[in-house]
């Protein structure tokens, strides 16, 4: 899932929050400029209609968190489906040998290859390599597809260098399989297709398993290779974030869309229908789809009466990057409507659905100019309009008012999580870290969210938070995946 921002915003590849209640500078600066432009009856009844008050995230929280008991309890109990991963085993950091990750999420697929040395020499050599999926085999057939991916992978193994790489003798090269689409899993290495999403309508799918396509193709491409381990992205950035920090129970995706998993004790799950009910197993949240007791506004109904998948995942939808820069358009567009908000008329392109982006409403939120420089560049070069003062500053509070609930919503979501954690294993009443590993480009680049995703926590969690660490691990799901394979390899 990942989100383009055109000018990148310096932030650590791995770190972690130091958890306080002091705003950074030019969020402050945001606020106190756009508050003296609170006189249009649009943004206000907006503001209002967008509020997270601390009782109001608690209210979410705890709705999530009930969501997350009854989807355990048995299918299709609340709105989280909170799938059964079969990924009962983390990375150790013991692992050994040669394995691979194969990322298929988008319109690029990743290849990667890791050679591991166990804890001595743990990832003694990696190689990667993105390839672009043709327009025309996302909306093909699986065969076309699959053995497109399988060719691919052929023509990457042949480049090996075998000084760097080292199969041993007798294996065959076993894959972890990022497959960022839902899946209905039935065991580590299976899963058949709920539906595409992200532009693709392959055909030949309905019921398939997806782990039986990609090997009979690698197959018939001569390729002697097999998938160990079926993972989303957000399962392989908690098993990569886990190889370096045993104390990661969570991982977060927060890029064009979003998603949570976390290691649940199987005593908690009644519908994991097993003799065994003890260890651990990873739960796949699919939070996007909690749709309760959210602040939705008119704009968010309309945007959703417009989306293919009208009334599901309203909380994606008020949190994930692919969704922020529409809201925003909606606001400015009925703002544009009944007040003089540029002048005397709509610029056309405010009425494009989707022309203002996540990464435009980042760059406008970091303006701290005087005169708001950069915002009056970003809506002349996007919307073709010249905004005076009064309207940027109208503009960048918006922007506020739905970055602000959306990194607000996220952190409730968080919280609900790790209380969920709590209630099994006490870790922070036993003194116990929790690390919750974070990706995604709207989480690594546009501070103003990631600070108001932070208030929620320390509102919520208060003293508490001294055991969380919240971890910016960018790109470890495909190692995540790899390592995941070597720990359910067959050999």
């Amino acid at each position: 899932m990942s989100l383009m921002f055109s000018s990148p915003v310096v932030t650590p590849t791995i770190g972690s929050f130091t958890f306080s209640s002091r705003r950074s500078n030019y969020i402050v600066m945001s606020a106190v400029r756009s508050n003296s432009a609170s006189t249009c009856p649009v943004l206000t009844k907006f503001q209002k209609d967008c509020a997270t008050p601390t009782p109001y995230l608690r209210n979410v929280a705890n709705a999530i968190a009930d969501d997350m008991r009854a989807g355990l309890a048995v299918e299709g109990g609340g709105d989280l489906d909170m799938i059964l991963t079969y990924v009962d085993a983390l990375p150790s950091g013991n692992e050994e040998g040669l394995f691979y990750a194969l990322d298929l999420g988008g319109t690029n697929f990743r290849v990667r290859s890791v050679q591991l040395g166990g804890k001595k020499k743990r990832v003694i050599a990696t190689e990667s390599e993105q390839i672009s999926i043709p327009q025309k085999l996302m909306i093909g057939t699986r065969e076309e597809l699959f053995g497109f991916i399988a060719s691919k992978l052929a023509s990457f193994v042949a480049k090996e260098k075998p000084g760097r790489f080292r199969l041993e003798e007798g294996r065959k090269r076993e894959i972890g399989f990022t497959f960022s689409f839902p899946v209905k899993q039935t065991s580590i290495d299976s899963g058949t297709l709920i539906k595409w999403t992200k532009g693709f309508k392959v055909s030949g799918m309905e019921g398939k398993d997806v782990v039986s396509c990609l090997n009979e193709a690698m197959e018939a491409h001569g390729l002697d290779m097999r998938v160990s381990a079926l993972v989303n992205d957000g399962v392989g950035t908690l098993a990569g974030a886990r190889y370096s920090e045993e104390d990661v129970m969570i991982g977060v995706i927060l890029g064009t869309g979003t998603n949570a998993c976390y290691v649940e004790q199987k005593h908690a799950i009644p519908k994991l229908q097993s003799n065994s009910s003890s260890g651990t197993t990873i739960i796949n949240t699919e939070w996007g789809g909690f749709s309760k007791v959210l602040p939705q506004t008119i704009f968010d109904q309309e945007m959703d009466a417009n989306s293919p998948n009208r009334g599901e995942h309203l909380y994606e939808k008020m949190i994930s990057g692919m969704y922020l820069g529409e809201i925003v358009r909606r606001v400015l567009l009925q703002m544009c409507e009944t007040s003089d908000l540029f002048g005397q008329f709509v610029p056309v392109k405010l009425s494009t659905p989707f022309e203002l982006r996540t990464e435009h409403l980042c760059k406008m939120q970091e303006d701290t100019t005087d005169d708001l420089q950069t915002v009056g560049s970003v809506l002349y070069k996007i919307l073709e309009v010249e905004a005076n003062l009064n309207a940027r500053r109208r503009v960048v509070e918006v922007c506020d008012t739905v970055v602000k609930r959306g990194g607000r919503l996220a952190g409730a979501g968080i919280v609900a999580i790790l209380e969920k954690i709590e209630e099994e294993t006490e870790r922070m009443g036993s003194g116990k870290r929790t690390v919750v590993a974070m990706d995604g480009a709207l989480y690594e680049k546009y501070p103003q969210y990631q600070q108001y995703m932070q208030d929620a926590l320390v509102e919520l969690l208060g003293d508490k938070l001294r055991h969380i660490a919240i971890k910016h691990t960018k790109d470890v799901s495909g190692l995540g995946a790899a390592l995941l394979a070597a720990t359910n390899s067959i050999y």
